[in-house]
């Protein structure tokens, strides 16, 4: 047990009041299962009994696992890969809209194999990138001519530098997310902008599939957000959501790759169809989205 996390308390509000909701297998590395834990106070979920940061490099260790691989094996993942360069620009665009800039100082936390980094460093912004994964940063250097850092200069930025900092579907990986977000505070100009999306499990795809949801993805995913617990927690740390965007692409993709555990393979039809009617709830109101974009500013004080 020394390499895992026992939480006795909600490690987001501290909350004792915490209790199973059910266990989920990891289908992409080990096999094993973890049991996914509920706040009734904050609402968070989070994989109980994680590894620990020290250890948890192993489950990242496999092929199949897209966000550090560009693979083009399987036709879910050649769909993955499609989507992502589609949005490259759809988040390019959104940056820009939101900082009101075309160019500016932009940190990009979990660069992966770097293509939002390098496209935003094409679009003429200047960018520092952070990968925990050496052989992603790697891949980065080698197709993207983009050198990224290692996580744990995070700590060492320089304070008040960033126009924007982005973490697209990050934080669910990090083990201390209120160190991170504090971090981010201090490292936004006055007037910057944090992107942060991340799965939501109150969606109706989420609700579909229960234990079998791939955005649960333990035990890589360390906690399980909703609206209210992005709200809480952005608060709670001297920022604010200054609004919401969907991701509907995720909803179709989650929605494949959850009826292939559910079913040992994919039910296309079944899961286009959850997928649609996910999004289709969706309308009108971005946080019932499968994954959500919180757009967070820093909270005046008067």
């Amino acid at each position: 047990m020394s390499n895992q996390i026992h939480y006795t308390l909600c490690p987001v509000c501290g909350s004792a009041g915490i209790s199973e909701v059910f266990k989920v297998k990891d289908n992409t590395v080990s096999q094993e299962y973890f049991e996914i834990d509920h706040c009734r106070n904050c609402q968070v979920r989070f994989t109980q009994n994680p590894p620990s940061e020290a250890t948890i490099a192993s489950y990242y260790k496999s092929e199949d696992y897209i966000s550090h691989t560009d693979t083009s094996k399987g036709l879910i993942n050649r769909l993955y890969r499609f989507v992502r360069n589609f949005s490259l620009n759809q988040k390019k665009k959104l940056v820009e809209k939101e900082i009101g800039l075309k160019k500016g100082n932009l940190l990009d936390v979990g660069s992966g194999t770097g293509h939002f980094a390098s496209a935003m460093k094409k679009a003429g912004w200047r960018v520092t990138g952070l990968e925990p994964d050496e052989g992603a940063r790697a891949v980065a250097s080698k197709e993207h001519s983009i050198e990224l850092l290692p996580s744990s200069e995070l700590f060492n930025l320089p304070e008040k530098k960033f126009n924007a900092i982005t973490l697209w579907h990050v934080l669910e990986h990090v083990h201390d997310v209120k160190n991170y977000i504090q971090t981010f505070k201090k490292l936004l100009v006055d007037t910057g902008r944090l992107f942060i999306a991340v799965p939501n499990y109150t969606s109706y795809d989420a609700e579909k599939y229960k234990a079998y949801w791939a955005a649960y993805d333990v035990p890589r995913h360390l906690y399980h957000f909703t609206p209210q617990t992005m709200q809480w927690l952005m608060k709670e740390c001297g920022l604010k959501i200054v609004d919401v965007k969907p991701m509907w692409f995720d909803s179709f993709y989650v929605s494949l790759l959850s009826s292939k555990y559910k079913n040992g393979n994919t039910k296309w039809i079944g899961a286009f169809w959850t997928g649609l009617i996910s999004n289709f709830k969706a309308i009108g109101d971005a946080k019932k989205c499968s994954s959500v974009i919180y757009i967070v500013g820093v909270l005046r004080t008067k």
